[in-house]
């Protein structure tokens, strides 16, 4: 059995989990959210906690009871806490603003690059337009919403310039004079 999926998820006070045939849907202080569920995967709300069941001890079921339980314990951490991640902005004249919603992100290109937020993502930019935290409910949406502006300008190993996430150890390479 799996050692993740076999723990029951605490359902905190002001968040509802309903389950339904095909989906399960938590509701709290701060949104709602929908997961459909996995094949042969079963959800049960008992005494105040969510029980993630498999049907049988096939593969794909196998493979699939703890991620569900993963998942269901980060739509319950989502409504209620949130997530985040900071990305930090190193180089030269490299900074982000914001324009109302949507992000503005100077990273040495010949032209500014404007980042709209998906629904439920909100951007805010701390330190010296040098940090970028990204924040929301979802938190596979937080993560590639995070990724796709790292994307925008990766840290290259030389001079280590770049979109990082906030404590990123960047490999830096010697170069040329470093022939040591």
């Amino acid at each position: 059995m799996s050692r993740i999926g076999k723990k029951p998820i605490p359902i905190p006070a002001g968040v509802t989990v309903e389950v339904t045939a095909t989906e399960v849907v938590v509701s709290g202080p701060k949104g709602m959210l929908r997961q459909p569920l996995f094949p042969g995967i079963q959800v049960a709300v008992e005494d105040g906690q969510v029980w993630v069941r498999r049907l049988s001890e096939a593969k794909p079921q196998r493979a699939g009871h703890g991620l569900m339980r993963s998942l269901v314990a980060n739509m319950i951490q989502g409504v209620t806490e949130g997530f985040r991640k900071e990305l930090q902005i190193v180089g030269t004249g490299y900074r982000a603003d914001l324009e109302g919603n949507d992000l503005v992100l100077h990273l040495g290109y010949s032209h500014p690059i404007r980042v709209t937020p998906p629904p439920g993502i909100r951007f805010e930019v701390a330190g010296k337009n040098d940090i970028v935290v990204v924040s929301g409910i979802d938190k596979v949406l937080v993560g590639q919403q995070a990724a796709n502006i790292r994307a925008l300008r990766k840290p290259e190993p030389y001079k280590g310039k770049g979109v990082r996430y906030l404590g990123e150890q960047v490999r830096r390479k010697a170069g040329k004079s470093g022939k040591a």
